[in-house]
Parts: structure tokens; sequence; C-alpha cells
């Protein structure tokens, strides 16, 4: 009799401390941007479901020919749209820059995991455009399998806000 007496008070506790915690948050309502400063760029955090919704552009960042189109190809081959491979005057020496804007925060993040996190990130806050700029670099070897690019996004975690933006609504 005493345990169900216990236990009963216990849970008579527990609602108390749920309807309070409710009737006190201070988040509700709360729209998700809602107190963003004028002029904040919006982004879109959103992993995308299929390689088909994104776009990418590749650039060779590396002194040998045809690395671009390569990994166009490749990408491609992976379900990505994309743009016409591209040269770019300045090399990169590290394995990858991958430059996004607001639209395309989320799926940037998953590009970087076909590159196992090693490439550098470009956020241009004015970038209107929902394609994605790989910039091909000297450490490059091959993008990532399948596996591994689940792996990557593991120990990635979750795409973060860039400094001074707001998630998109």
């Amino acid at each position: 009799m005493r345990a169900a007496l216990v236990v009963g008070l216990l849970i008579f506790a527990a609602i108390v401390v749920a309807v309070v915690a409710l009737v006190r948050d201070s988040q509700a309502g709360a729209a998700p941007g809602e107190n963003c400063p004028p002029g904040a760029a919006r982004v879109d955090l959103t992993l995308p479901d299929t390689a088909a919704e994104v776009k990418l552009r590749v650039f060779n960042g590396t002194a040998a020919k045809g690395t671009a189109e390569r990994v166009s190809r490749d990408f491609k081959d992976r379900g990505f749209q994309m743009q016409p491979a591209a040269a770019t005057k300045s090399k990169h020496a590290g394995v990858a820059i991958v430059r996004y804007g607001p639209k395309t925060v989320g799926a940037a993040q998953w590009i970087r995991a076909y590159f196992l996190g090693e490439a550098e990130t470009a956020y241009n806050p004015k970038q209107t455009t929902d394609v994605i700029d790989v910039v091909i670099g000297e450490r490059f070897r091959q993008l990532a399998t399948r596996t591994e690019v689940n792996q990557s996004l593991a120990q990635l975690s979750e795409p973060q806000l860039p400094p001074g933006a707001c998630p998109a609504p």
C-alpha cells in the first residue's frame, strides 16, 4: 500500500513538472528565423534527400589536365546535376574547396563528406545561385565511396549555421 502511494506521488509530481515546463516555455510559437536581424542571410540547413537535388560545378585547381572533367563525371555517375567543368586561375594545394551560398548550406555539408571532411569550405552570404562550386586541389585522390560518405556525414554532424545567418523558415 505504501509503495502504491509513493508511486502515485511520483507520477503526480512528474505531471506537475511537465505542465509547468510547457506553460513557461519561452520558445512556444517561435518560428525559425523569427528573430533574424535585418539583412542577415536565411540559409537552408536541410540535407538533400537525393543527389539529383544538388547542382555542382567542378573547377580544376591542380596542374594536371582533365581533373575537373574526371571529378565531374564521377559526381554525375552518382546522380548529381552537373554544370560544365572549368579551370581556375588559382591553384589549390589542399584536397578541395567547397564554395556555397545560403541556398546550399545543407547540400555543401553532404559534398564535404565526399572528400571525407578534408575539403575546406568557403561560405558566401551574397551568392544567390543554388550551385555549389568545388575546386579540386593537388592533394585530391578520389571521391569517397557511399559507405565512406555516410561515415563522414556522421562525423561531420549536422550542418552548422554560418556566422551572421539565420535558418530559413
